[in-house]
């Protein structure tokens, strides 16, 4: 099993997960970017639009959703989203390739299992996920105001994360940015800081977890230097152990 962040910011947020052997099943987190950027992207990773073979929506913004509709229709590939997302987006139509994701019920694709949870966002009904081959699991977490017991017991386990660290509170605090703007990121359904994010990361680490990546980054109130030295001091390792999925080239391929 192995993952590719394809980008992770307000600019635009993708992942690819991959699960299989001679003809692995390439499920897309979010597909926050436009058909032409996500094609330039695939290409990196040598694949193209044919090669995903479903798309999962975390939720209904802009940088998560994207050309995701446009995408399906187009090389009929299923989506999963939650209700409340769809409703979000006034129930485009999907054709057939429309599935409803729910909080806690698993969903099995190809060689993947896929189980989606509800985290505090200021979104319609958003959720988040962990992914399986039955031997490893990722943790996809890049949207949420605030760590829940919900949201730890899901990400338990995992032997791979892929980690909001959103900003750093003191930069949000001093930035230009307008009072209600500020409140909104850092309130209880806005984005996690990197504390937030560090005090989660120890709450489940244990020996099997193989990569943490810090993702949605903010670029005006975050530094990846930042984001890294706060997880290693949670993690008791070092910053550079922390891998940065940046905006505009993600990550490379990461084996589990």
């Amino acid at each position: 099993m192995r993952f590719k962040n394809l980008g992770s910011g307000s600019t635009g947020n993708a992942t690819l997960v991959e699960a299989g052997g001679k003809n692995p099943f390439r499920l897309l987190v979010d597909c926050g970017l436009g058909i032409r950027q996500l094609q330039v992207r695939l290409a990196v990773a040598g694949l193209q639009t044919s090669d995903i073979h479903a798309i999962f929506i975390t939720h209904e913004h802009g940088d998560h959703i994207g050309c995701a509709r446009s995408l399906a229709l187009k090389m009929k590939i299923p989506v999963w989203m939650s209700q409340g997302t769809h409703a979000a987006l006034r129930e485009p139509d999907f054709a057939d390739f429309l599935h409803i994701a729910k909080d806690g019920q698993l969903i099995n694709l190809g060689g993947l299992q896929l189980l989606p949870f509800t985290v505090p966002h200021d979104a319609r009904e958003p959720l988040q996920l962990t992914c399986s081959d039955g031997a490893s699991r990722l943790g996809i977490l890049t949207d949420l105001g605030h760590v829940t017991a919900h949201v730890t017991q899901h990400l338990a386990g995992c032997d791979a994360l892929l980690l909001e660290c959103n900003h750093d509170s003191s930069m949000l605090e001093n930035s230009a940015y307008p009072y209600f703007l500020k409140q909104r990121i850092s309130g209880q359904h806005g984005h996690l800081s990197n504390l937030a994010a560090a005090n989660l990361a120890r709450d489940i680490a244990h020996p099997g977890l193989k990569h943490l990546v810090a993702a949605h980054l903010s670029e005006q109130n975050n530094r990846p230097e930042l984001a890294q030295r706060s997880i290693a001091q949670a993690l008791n390792c070092e910053p550079q152990d922390i891998l940065v999925a940046s905006p505009n080239e993600g990550t490379g391929w990461l084996e589990f």
